[in-house]
């Protein structure tokens, strides 16, 4: 059974979530911790349950998301943390978001290639990889456009969806920032996302959660004429 925590962070309100199931096993999705205050917030709840950090997922790398990751991943025996290679370049890019908004820069950590998530690195052919946490499986969907290298997190027996800053309840995610793609966040979405079973619960980096059904009903920027240009 699934087990989430969620918890809200900096300026920027960005949802980390803390999530395992009844091996105790847990992961951190996106731990934005800024302060001592919130990452304590955060080592609480693992004392609290008695939980087994195994691994810190990144929907993507922006520094709101990623400001706790390199003290989470110390503090626990340096856990790996997950993100696709590609956002290396988000990671990078950093200084000048942090610049831009007036915020401090992250501390530097090393990340694991989603891709090589598996217990033994292999993905087999048309299937996702996937990032396991005691007896959940995260399904790494590839789903660049807010930023080159973002992904979401599905556990597909749970049907819940962490869907970063890819799709909120009512939005999606902005493309004007370096690495962002209009064409490549809708065709993230209309190809990949809203295609799931309706009752997935989406759990996104900032803002209420939602639904598959509701976001692909009533979400304004899924409507037909919002729709990726083909050339």
């Amino acid at each position: 059974m699934i087990h989430i925590e969620q918890f809200t962070f900096n300026s920027f309100q960005t949802r980390c979530s803390v999530v395992w199931d009844d091996s105790l096993s847990c992961a951190f999705v996106d731990p934005g911790c800024s302060s001592g205050s919130e990452l304590a917030q955060i080592t609480g709840l693992v004392t609290k349950h008695g939980l087994k950090p195994v691994c810190i997922m990144l929907t993507h790398g922006h520094f709101d998301h990623i400001l706790g990751v390199a003290k989470l991943s110390a503090l626990y025996g340096g856990i790996p943390v997950f993100m696709h290679p590609a956002d290396r370049f988000t990671l990078e890019s950093n200084e000048y978001f942090c610049r831009y908004f007036g915020a401090p820069m992250p501390e530097a950590f090393e990340t694991v290639n989603v891709q090589e998530a598996d217990a033994e690195g292999n993905v087999p052919e048309g299937s996702s990889p996937v990032v396991e946490v005691g007896g959940l499986r995260f399904e790494v969907i590839d789903t660049p456009g807010h930023t080159v290298g973002g992904v979401c997190y599905y556990e597909r027996s749970e049907k819940v969806l962490f869907s970063g800053d890819t799709l909120f309840a009512g939005a999606i995610g902005r493309t004007d920032h370096p690495g962002g793609d209009y064409d490549m966040i809708m065709k993230s979405i209309l190809e990949k996302i809203v295609t799931l079973d309706g009752d997935v619960t989406v759990i996104p980096g900032h803002g209420p959660c939602s639904d598959i059904a509701k976001e692909g009903m009533t979400n304004p920027f899924l409507l037909p004429f919002n729709e990726p240009y083909n050339d």
